[in-house]
């Protein structure tokens, strides 16, 4: 081996060596020095040498590699001949997508206008007034499926409306009729398994904390509700992606 090439060799095994402790540190040091802490998900190097980003308990922060200092706030890296790039919403936008093509599509709720060719996801809540709003924008969007993951996150008679629609006779009938129409379903009687519990583990895990939360094909999330028109943008975009 060529001398140059055996010292980048040994340079580049002491840069991965130094980062592996450093991780090894964190995970060790931070958690004994914050009460409390929500399991450490990720550590991981910065562009800024010597600071870690850490996602912990669905968030980001940051830290030197003996988890002595905490950062709470944003990375932005500047740019001579452009707008800075916010390197934090950038991870967190990552870390929010979804791998759509793994959806548990068997416990959603599932309607299509016209040939169905494009798909999208939703978390819903019930009782959720956004929810019922974009429900309706979806009306006016054609050749779509949409599959919906009800989350009864707001409490409330949230749990028993999602049994109800989801024990109906015909559950995408009676989720549309009380969305759209405000026509209550009828009480579910006897026994029924609802996907309940599944889906608040997913939207759980998928860092879900607000309806309705979409998903798209291309796997990335938009929190919160959009209108027919920029629905239809977003569509454009992630077919052409």
């Amino acid at each position: 081996m060529h001398p140059a090439i055996r010292t980048l060799a040994l340079a580049l095994a002491c840069v991965a060596a130094a980062a592996h402790a450093g991780e090894e540190e964190i995970r060790k040091n931070l958690p004994q020095r914050i009460a409390k802490l929500p399991k450490i998900e990720s550590v991981a190097e910065t562009p800024i040498p010597g600071i870690y980003e850490v996602v912990v308990g669905g968030d980001i922060v940051y830290t030197d590699a003996n988890a002595e200092h905490v950062i709470n706030g944003q990375i932005l890296k500047l740019q001579a001949d452009a707008a800075p790039r916010n390197l934090t919403e950038e991870r967190q936008a990552k870390l929010a997508n979804v791998d759509f093509s793994k959806l548990p599509l068997k416990d959603a709720v599932v309607w299509k206008s016209g040939t169905g060719k494009r798909r999208i996801a939703v978390f819903a809540d019930p009782n959720c007034g956004y929810c019922k709003r974009f429900e309706r924008e979806l009306q006016q969007v054609k050749d779509v499926t949409v599959y919906t993951f009800m989350i009864p996150i707001l409490g409330g008679d949230s749990p028993q409306k999602l049994r109800d629609i989801w024990c109906a006779k015909d559950t995408t009938a009676a989720w549309q009729d009380w969305m759209l129409n405000g026509q209550p379903p009828k009480r579910a009687i006897g026994q029924c398994e609802t996907p309940q519990d599944r889906n608040m583990q997913l939207a759980q895990k998928h860092r879900v904390r607000g309806t309705p939360a979409i998903v798209f094909e291309d796997n990335s999330v938009v929190p919160g509700m959009l209108d027919a028109a920029a629905l239809e943008k977003r569509l454009a975009v992630t077919k052409k992606s």
